[in-house]
């Protein structure tokens, strides 16, 4: 398993290729990519995040644990940045491996909803209008209610 939070890229091929060295139990592989999103309205120049270390690794590790109760999961990675990020930056990488693409698909989209509304990272963004702390939003826990 790969826990990592982080200031630089990552690259997801990579990240994927150790998750699969010297597997032959693996038939599919599930990836999100989160990006830094600059909406019309808003003019994103940056987005700063902020962790408490220790707590949010524990915190992600805690999640894919309650994920791997539900699906069989044969390996995980999530790495999460913090600090500076500009519009078009990753922002965090899941992927999940399984025997089978239901499992992966579904503990993925749960590992993402749940780090959305669990994981301990504040948002500070940086537009035309000066700099504001970023709220969660409803829509998160939304998604986060269906499991």
């Amino acid at each position: 398993m790969i826990i990592k939070v982080q200031e630089q890229d990552f690259d997801i091929a990579e990240v994927n290729r150790r998750l699969l060295a010297g597997r032959s139990d693996v038939g599919a592989i599930s990836s999100f990519i989160g990006l830094v999103r600059d909406l019309p309205q808003s003019r994103l120049q940056s987005m700063t995040l902020e962790h408490y270390p220790g707590m949010t690794e524990k915190s992600l590790q805690k999640i894919v644990e309650s994920a791997s109760r539900r699906w069989e999961i044969l390996d995980c990675a999530i790495i999460h940045r913090v600090g500076e990020l500009k519009p078009a930056d990753q922002i965090v990488l899941v992927s999940v491996l399984s025997a089978h693409r239901k499992a992966a698909f579904s503990a993925c989209e749960f590992i993402m909803d749940y780090l959305k509304t669990d994981a301990p990272f504040w948002k500070k963004e940086t537009d035309d209008e000066g700099e504001h702390w970023v709220d969660s939003k409803e829509s998160d826990t939304d998604a986060r209610k269906q499991w």
